[in-house]
């Protein structure tokens, strides 16, 4: 009736870990990409709006399971309201965040591949009007699991009722359901994105790129030697980019295959499978789907490991500028009329050098 003491220790640890890693890395990458100029492009747009349907999922999954593998085996904890709300947002989550790296592997062969129509179509507002639409969809396709589901009576053979969240209508019901999400939010992006990726390498490590300022670059002789290392320094940093997010939607291919295979074993089989701690492990793949992405961006992204530690320092640098603030402050007032306004100028001066150096 109630999950084994090893069942419980070990889902604690480990969702805890990977909850608490993942929910800070996640708001980290919201944080950097929202504050730092140099990260406003396109790809990082789809890389925030995949960091937020991550946190999304990671309050709405890890968080209640905390405190599920202490209760009863199915018990409801959160009502009927709760049951239906948790689920849509853990379905948000996911539907949004496989749509998010469909989009930016698509921004980035189109970046790579078409150079020239990118600098029209690939844009930070475009990619703005895209996210909404995506979250838009996205709210608009997971809505009937408001609608689908309630919290129904369970008795156990001891004579202890529970109530557990469930489904309103027969489990075969909900096949073309689940079908629909399989095929449109993961084997469709994974199809699209291997194609995709495939183009993108072609392109890269054939040197057949083509390049947008060719004509900019043969133009000035005098500086072919300067551009050829640019030209090398961008296509090496174009091809870490393609790695890193290689390496996103491989790791979202293989970290969610066991549970989307256990899904659709589930709404074939007569008898469904419910061994414990196989759902444990397909859970735990899903939450470090959510969780691992903030360590790539930072193990693989110069830039992004740059804006971490200035976010990281964001205190002191705050509590310098305080200081300088108050300096200035007591200093001007102390001066003499003759002096002040020259060295409140100064002053001034000084104050935003060091705003724009801490920034």
């Amino acid at each position: 009736m109630y999950y084994p003491p090893a069942y419980r220790v070990i889902a604690g640890i480990f969702v805890s870990i990977i909850f608490s890693v993942g929910l800070v890395g996640n708001i980290m990458v919201i944080l950097v990409v929202w504050r730092t100029r140099s990260l406003h492009t396109p790809t990082n747009c789809y890389l925030l709006s995949l960091a937020l349907a991550d946190v999304i999922l990671l309050i709405s999954a890890p968080l209640p399971t905390l405190v599920e593998i202490f209760l009863i085996i199915d018990q409801n904890f959160l009502g009927d309201a709760g049951c239906r709300i948790i689920v849509f947002l853990q379905y948000l989550g996911v539907n949004v965040s496989s749509l998010s790296m469909t989009f930016f592997t698509i921004e980035r062969y189109m970046a790579i591949c078409h150079p020239m129509k990118a600098q029209t179509i690939c844009t930070v507002s475009r990619a703005k009007r895209i996210i909404v639409a995506l979250w838009v969809f996205g709210i608009c396709y997971c809505c009937p699991w408001l609608f689908l589901l309630h919290t129904n009576i369970k008795t156990f053979s001891d004579g202890t009722v529970i109530k557990k969240c469930g489904f309103k209508l027969a489990r075969h019901k909900y096949l073309i359901y689940y079908m629909a999400d399989l095929i449109l939010f993961y084997v469709i992006p994974l199809l699209l994105t291997c194609v995709l990726y495939a183009l993108i390498g072609a392109i890269l490590y054939s040197g057949s790129r083509p390049m947008a300022h060719a004509g900019k670059t043969a133009s000035n002789g005098s500086q072919s030697g300067g551009g050829n290392r640019s030209q090398k320094a961008s296509t090496s940093s174009r091809v870490q980019v393609i790695k890193m997010l290689a390496i996103v939607v491989g790791l979202f291919a293989v970290l969610w295959m066991p549970y989307r295979v256990f899904v659709v074993y589930n709404s074939f089989a007569k008898t469904t499978y419910t061994d414990l701690w196989f759902i444990l492990f397909c859970r735990i793949m899903v939450y470090v789907n959510s969780a691992v992405n903030p360590i790539l961006y930072n193990a693989m992204s110069v830039k992004f490991r740059r804006a971490f530690k200035r976010l990281l320092r964001c205190p002191t640098n705050a509590q310098e500028r305080a200081n300088l603030y108050q300096t200035y402050t007591q200093v001007s007032h102390a001066n003499n009329a003759d002096g002040s306004a020259a060295l409140t100028a100064n002053l001034r001066s000084a104050k935003k050098a060091g705003q724009k150096s801490a920034v």
